[in-house]
């Protein structure tokens, strides 16, 4: 939280989004008190107490929004393209700086809560205390810590493997115990070396312990799933987020089966399909093809991506048209997605036929809704907290003004997004 979040703020712009879809509210203000929103409203309606000292903020021709939230990240991650069985070799030390660094750069770039969905032992936990004791700056932490994962299965080296209904329940336990906010579920193969990605990693079964287990004590579930088989499992278990989402058969075809949307769609299950992820490799291999030229292999693997991406644009555009919530999560800092855009992720969003209106609230509202946390986050309402994102520019109009960070308030303080000591 900000360190200056006391007091009475009163924060105006040319136009005021709240994530609610609502059109923008020309000029619109928020009153802030003791770091919850006190009042939002016209410049004319919004006013402190008579006589009660105020901090004014007029950001002029900007905007206001609720701060982002991304509700898929790995914290620990480094996006310099490594693995993570290569990632997880380094020290739980190293990878809790990493945190702290990633933690940073997202909520410098306007990312003012973030969902982590597996990361190395107690890493995160870590990295957690250290912003309760005001040691590194962060958005608002919501964990998983370890994913659960079959043996050998898609970040199972992250630390916790579990076979049969009776260990999935004891993990289950023993990640709340060890402070976990939701259960991350691997529910398919993925890049792991030892897993499985075209395949479902634990049993119907197993899935149901997890997650009714994780429902009991009032915790969410998100699943990772790459496969259609991955999907039916999860959605047969109860899963509340799936991951990734992809149609994709054993055999690597891929095979739209409506039955699956219309359960998504009937069960107000949420999709988060991590666009942004294979368009930020292929975009790095565009721009050195530009630059110095490619490989053979690289040519491949730029031919590859960019069939994945129309595949996956395509897919996740006839899936939202037919009624799927698709919530903002980057999954970075994965692969070569470095922490600090998250808005890449929110623009993808708008390349499968979202409106700007209709991704920001996927990236606020709706992403604050799968993280279970909507009660504090992801509108700018009275009684909710003062995070709140201005950005030069108009994003209903162009997304792309989301990049424009102006300003980034935190639970009421104004974030200092010099400070790198």
């Amino acid at each position: 939280m900000g360190r200056d979040s006391g007091g009475f703020k009163l924060i105006k712009a040319a136009r005021m989004i709240d994530g609610t879809g609502r059109p923008p509210l020309e000029r619109g203000a928020v009153l802030v008190e003791d770091g919850a929103i006190r009042a939002v409203g016209t410049e004319e309606a919004v006013a402190p107490p008579e006589g009660a000292p105020v901090q004014e903020y007029d950001y002029g021709d900007a905007t206001i929004l609720p701060g982002l939230v991304d509700c898929h990240v790995h914290l620990i991650g480094i996006g310099d393209g490594r693995r993570g069985d290569d990632l997880t070799t380094l020290p739980d030390e190293v990878l809790t700086l990493q945190a702290a660094h990633n933690a940073r750069e997202h909520l410098y770039s306007g990312v003012t809560t973030v969902r982590d969905c597996g990361a190395k032992n107690r890493t995160v936990f870590m990295l957690r205390q250290a912003v309760e004791m005001g040691v590194t700056p962060s958005p608002r932490l919501v964990l998983a810590g370890r994913p659960l994962a079959i043996i050998g299965g898609h970040l199972s080296y992250f630390g916790i493997q579990a076979t049969g209904p009776v260990e999935c329940t004891a993990a289950v336990r023993q990640l709340i115990k060890e402070g976990s906010d939701f259960i991350k579920i691997t529910a398919s193969g993925g890049s792991t070396a030892t897993s499985f990605p075209l395949l479902p990693s634990f049993n119907l079964d197993e899935l149901t312990a997890i997650c009714n287990e994780a429902h009991k004590f009032g915790k969410h579930t998100a699943a990772h799933c790459t496969n259609s088989q991955a999907m039916v499992n999860a959605l047969d278990a109860g899963v509340d987020t799936l991951i990734h989402g992809r149609q994709v058969e054993p055999d690597g075809s891929i095979v739209y089966r409506p039955e699956i949307t219309e359960r998504i769609v009937e069960r107000g299950v949420f999709l988060n399909p991590t666009l942004a992820q294979g368009k930020v490799g292929m975009d790095r291999l565009a721009a050195k093809k530009e630059s110095v030229g490619l490989s053979d292999a690289e040519e491949t693997e730029l031919d590859r991506l960019k069939g994945h991406y129309y595949d996956t644009t395509e897919h996740f555009a006839r899936v939202r048209a037919e009624g799927v919530r698709l919530v903002c999560g980057s999954d970075s800092a994965w692969a070569y997605y470095p922490m600090g855009n998250f808005q890449a992720e929110v623009e993808a969003h708008v390349e499968v036929g979202m409106s700007p209106m209709e991704a920001i609230v996927s990236a606020t509202s709706d992403s604050a809704k799968s993280c279970r946390i909507d009660d504090t986050v992801g509108t700018l309402a009275a009684g909710k907290a003062a995070d709140v994102l201005i950005v030069d520019g108009d994003p209903s109009k162009d997304i792309k003004a989301l990049r424009n960070v102006s300003d980034v308030f935190l639970g009421g303080g104004r974030v200092d997004r010099g400070n790198y000591v």
